[in-house]
């Protein structure tokens, strides 16, 4: 046996193992998937196969009445609604820093942008929700982006750009499934079904087609991990691939042996890749797994999550057992059971018709008059138990009535009493909330090392400003100084729109927006549409902007050797403020000819300083 097979069967020997260890999460997730989607008398057999009760009698109910599915939804709607804006900390008080800081949380929002970023982070949320865990894996694409050149056989080469995907908790399998957090784990597989063409086409290798069962939560199956919904049977079910092959990928965190840690990727009998780990993504500066984790609600001890489903299951047994031996019963009752004496009548004949209205019931003379049996007297409320299994749901699920109705029956409460209201029902989704914020920016992170290891070649980028202006700026690798990504602290989880526009305008209302002249500034009214929304209704330019915006020109203008005019509607109070704090600044200091710079800017500041003691003496003559 040669290294390549050694190293093959080691990994497929570990694959093996992790899974068969893992069996029992994935049965228990196969369950929770089947009763969000309504296959409700599913159970989990003695062989840890998922099997479904039968009928005992024919006239049994049988209904599925779903509540799982529509507190999942609104938990998903609350999390994902939940998010605040993603901020980049500047790593000195520098001007250049600062503006880097800048271009990196516009960098963070164009991939945003382009992945579609909201869906993704909906799609993990339908994981962690159902499942209690998902991932996502931020990886880089050279087959993304601009084509920049062609190589000698016409292939086209592109410049690459960064590829998020969600991963269900179907495909991982860490080393230790005791390891409660991901940055504990050695060593993680991630195992998935991949067509033979697409590993033809990524890694030139022709493989063999495997027996590979997928999973998904729709009809789009291609991930090893997840249920394929069968809408022929109306249950989820195990779905075969064909011409699909299972991709084994083994991450191992770097060791004293191996700096750079270790991917080995198998597909069949086949060796694709044996190295270090492709991407510098560590918090230090090092190498780590491509991947950030999501969960619903911790367990400690244990790798992955558990999904409020697991909670729900027994209530939504019982549910649907009181709702459908109600129904038994009220059936019963209307419908009657009829004794009859053996031979009376023509039994076939009333088993078809029943007891119609005006029915003539024709019976043999002599015999007994068949009767209407009594029902017992029944003691059983059901209309209670129904209302306290729903009063369960809403104590076990953490959805309350304000959060799941769809209309408002809280007319007569005040509005302190509702933002209490809300302020609860967020405090019980605050583990979902927390740890879907936390991968958000774990991922922002991931972005932006993506681009400082990868981003050689200057890329464009686009910047809309918000006076209405398009900004272009070429960056590359060297332009990313800071990956310190945080949340923007004034776009707080708990006010809504209506919220933030009331509390802006009781403070207008107050004064407490006015200048010390007790005038509404232009700034400030642009400031103040902004935050009600109605920014764009605001077409007047804010003149201080364009003035600051000039002077940061001249200091680079400066820093080009270039020469600095004035011109008489500048604004020279800040355009000298400007100039003075770049010369202050630290980064001016590490320039070549900063001595040559701060020269230049200090023979023109002292001309602003001309002229505006001119405009102040013609002030003064005016007077």
């Amino acid at each position: 046996m040669n290294k390549n097979s050694k190293i093959i069967a080691e990994v497929r020997a570990e694959y093996e193992t992790r899974r068969q260890a893992r069996r029992s999460l994935e049965m228990q997730w196969q369950l929770n998937i089947n009763f969000m989607m309504g296959n409700q008398y599913s159970y989990i057999a003695n062989n840890g196969a998922i099997r479904e009760d039968e009928k005992q009698y024919f006239w049994q109910e049988k209904e599925v009445f779903n509540h799982i599915a529509p507190i999942i939804e609104t938990r998903i709607s609350k999390v994902s609604s939940s998010t605040p804006n993603i901020m980049v900390v500047p790593a000195s008080t520098n001007e250049a820093d600062v503006e880097s800081a800048k271009l990196s949380k516009e960098i963070i929002n164009s991939v945003s942008n382009r992945v579609n970023l909201q869906d993704i982070v909906k799609n993990a949320l339908t994981w962690s929700e159902i499942c209690g865990t998902s991932f996502y894996k931020i990886v880089w694409n050279t087959n993304s982006g601009k084509m920049v050149a062609s190589d000698e056989l016409g292939n086209q080469i592109h410049e690459g750009d960064v590829q998020i995907e969600v991963v269900s908790p179907f495909e991982i399998f860490p080393d230790n499934l005791a390891c409660e957090r991901l940055e504990n784990v050695k060593s993680l597989i991630h195992a998935r079904a991949v067509e033979i063409s697409e590993i033809k086409m990524q890694w030139g290798v022709d493989v063999q087609p495997e027996s590979v069962y997928s999973f998904s939560l729709d009809s789009n199956v291609g991930n090893l991990g997840g249920l394929g919904y069968d809408a022929h049977i109306n249950k989820v079910s195990n779905v075969q691939l064909t011409n699909h092959c299972v991709v084994i990928e083994r991450y191992v965190r770097p060791t004293k042996n191996r700096p750079n840690g270790r991917l080995t990727i198998v597909a069949g009998d086949k060796l694709l890749f044996d190295g270090d780990l492709p991407y510098i993504n560590d918090e230090l500066g090092g190498r780590t797994f491509p991947f950030v984790k999501q969960v619903s609600n911790y367990i400690p001890g244990s790798f992955f999550g558990v999904s409020v489903i697991e909670r729900l299951i027994p209530l939504q047994r019982a549910y649907n057992a009181v709702r459908n031996r109600k129904h038994e019963y009220f059936n019963r009752s209307v419908m009657n059971v009829l004794a009859v004496e053996d031979g009376s009548i023509d039994t076939d004949s009333l088993e078809i018709d029943g007891l119609s209205p005006g029915k003539v019931l024709v019976y043999r003379q002599g015999s007994k008059i068949p009767e209407i049996m009594q029902e017992p007297n029944c003691n059983l409320n059901f209309e209670e138990e129904e209302e306290r299994l729903l009063g369960e749901f809403k104590t076990v699920s953490g959805v309350s009535d304000i959060m799941s109705d769809s209309y408002s029956q809280y007319t007569n409460m005040s509005g302190v009493a509702l933002q209490l209201l809300a302020e609860q029902d967020n405090a019980r989704l605050s583990t979902a909330i927390d740890s879907s914020k936390l991968a958000i920016k774990t991922v922002a992170k991931f972005i932006l090392r993506l681009y400082k290891q990868f981003a050689v070649l200057p890329r464009l980028l686009k910047i809309c400003g918000e006076s209405g202006d398009v900004q272009m700026y070429y960056w590359d690798q060297n332009e990313i100084c800071s990956d310190d990504v945080v949340f923007d602290a004034s776009a707080d989880i708990n006010e809504t729109l209506a919220q933030r526009r009331t509390m802006l305008l009781d403070l207008i209302n107050q004064g407490l927006m006015f200048d010390q002249d007790g005038h509404f500034s232009q700034s400030m009214r642009k400031k103040c549409l902004d935050l009600l929304g109605f920014g764009m209704w605001d077409n007047n330019t804010d003149l201080n902007t364009l003035h600051i915006n000039r002077a940061k020109e001249e200091n680079i203008n400066a820093d080009k050797n270039q020469e600095l005019n004035i011109l008489p509607i500048d604004n020279h109070q800040i355009h000298i403020d400007e100039h003075i704090a770049y010369i202050l600044g630290g980064e001016i200091k590490k320039k070549i000819n900063s001595k040559q710079i701060i020269n230049k800017l200090l023979k023109h500041i002292e001309e602003h300083k001309k002229f505006l003691k001119n405009e102040e003496n013609t002030t003064n003559l005016q007077k």
